[in-house]
C-alpha cells in the first residue's frame, strides 16, 4: 500500500532531520551541536523536531532500515531457524542499500567512533534493546517476549552484533555488513570456539 501525502511528507521531513543533523555533527561535532541547531538548518522550530526524535541521541540511533528488515525477516517462512532468518534479512536490506543509505550509515560509523557519549549511550541502551528485539522475535515465532529461549536469543542477538560493532569502529571502512553476518553466522552454529589443551 503506497503511503498518503501526510506520511510522505512526515517521512521527508524525518529524513531532511537526520540529513541536515548529520552534516552538522561531522561539521561541528556531536556535543557542540544542538537540537536549535538542527531545527534551523532544516527550518522548523525545536518543538517540532521533538515530534520526530525525542533525543539527539536519537537522530543517530533511528534509521529506515530496521522496518525493512523486520518485512525481509517477515516474508520468509516462520519454519525457518529466526537467527537464519535475521541473517537472510539482513543480507537482503543491506545488499540493496542506495549511495545515500551507504553514506549515512559510514556516517553513523564515524560519529560512533569519534563520539563517546554516542557509545555510552548505546551501552546504556542494552537492557532496552534486548526487550524489544524479544517482542519483535516473540510475535514472529508464536511465544511471548518474556519466554526463556525468547529473550536468551534476543541476548545473544544483540550481544553478537555488539561485539561485530566493536570491531567495525575500530576500521570504520571494514565491511560492516559481512562483519554483522558473520557475527551471526557464528552465533547459528552455536558459537563453537576452538581452544589448545
Amino acid at each position: 500500500m503506497t503511503p498518503g501525502l501526510r506520511e510522505r511528507k512526515k517521512l521527508k521531513t524525518k529524513t531532511a532531520i537526520q540529513k541536515e543533523a548529520m552534516r552538522l555533527f561531522l561539521e561541528k561535532g556531536y556535543e557542540e551541536t544542538t537540537i536549535d541547531d538542527i531545527a534551523e538548518a532544516v527550518d522548523i522550530s525545536p518543538s517540532t523536531f521533538f515530534n520526530y526524535f525525542r533525543t539527539k541521541e536519537d537522530v543517530v540511533f533511528q534509521d529506515e532500515l530496521d522496518p525493512l528488515i523486520l518485512e525481509a525477516f517477515d516474508a520468509q517462512s516462520p519454519d525457518v531457524n529466526p537467527i537464519r532468518r535475521l541473517r537472510v534479512a539482513m543480507e537482503k536490506v543491506f545488499g540493496n542499500l542506495t549511495p545515500e543509505q551507504e553514506r549515512l550509515v559510514q556516517q553513523r560509523t564515524q560519529l560512533f567512533l569519534a563520539t563517546p557519549e554516542l557509545r555510552g549511550a548505546m551501552l546504556n541502551q542494552f537492557a532496552e534493546l534486548v526487550e524489544q528485539i524479544a517482542e519483535l522475535l516473540a510475535s514472529r515465532v508464536g511465544k511471548k517476549a518474556d519466554d526463556f529461549a525468547v529473550r536468551n536469543i534476543a541476548g545473544a542477538v544483540l550481544g553478537v552484533l555488539l561485539a561485530s560493532f566493536l570491531v567495525i569502529l575500530t576500521d570504520p571502512k571494514a565491511n560492516m555488513a559481512g562483519i554483522a553476518d558473520n557475527a551471526l553466522a557464528h552465533l547459528e552454529a552455536g558459537l563453537p570456539l576452538e581452544w589448545k589443551r
